[in-house]
């Protein structure tokens, strides 16, 4: 968090040194301060910035990916003439336990089409969550933990 605080004081600097404080100037800053502090990482320990930024890179676009390939097996489900789903709830076992992994993971979860995270126990233990066909719940909890989930723990731990 440290250096990503000196990242956005050196976009700010570069905005005052040129004089234009617009959003692609500071954006253009804040790449040119992520890559000196690239070039000298190794001086102020900050290996670890870069991986973890490309690492939630991978997570977004994992996010896109699964955003796209759902809404198409729900279009596909709708417009077929035979609506075979069985719609459920099944619980979730979570490997995430902090707020914020957990939370992130919810929205995912209800921002792809499909399903819907309904609930999370009081002890944080289990996220429950709606699918639009929870003919193979298993499959399902495999996906979660195989994608998203993996994908969290990787980008925040």
């Amino acid at each position: 968090m440290r250096l990503f605080l000196i990242n956005v004081l050196l976009a700010l600097v570069w905005a005052a040194v040129t004089g234009f404080y617009s959003f692609l100037n500071l954006t253009f800053g804040f790449l040119l301060g992520a890559g000196v502090l690239y070039l000298i990482r190794e001086q102020v320990g900050s290996v670890g910035y870069f991986s973890r930024a490309g690492r939630i890179i991978v997570l977004l676009l994992l996010f896109l990916y699964e955003l796209v390939m759902s809404a198409i097996r729900v279009a596909i489900t709708v417009l077929s003439p035979n609506m075979n789903i069985k719609p459920g709830i099944f619980a979730y076992r979570l490997k995430v336990d902090r707020d914020f992994e957990i939370t992130l993971l919810a929205n995912m979860i209800t921002l792809t089409p499909g399903t819907l995270s309904v609930d999370v126990s009081d002890d944080k233990k289990f996220l429950y969550v709606h699918a639009i066909d929870c003919s193979d719940p298993d499959a399902t909890r495999k996906g979660i933990a195989d994608g998203f989930e993996r994908r969290i723990l990787e980008a925040f731990r």
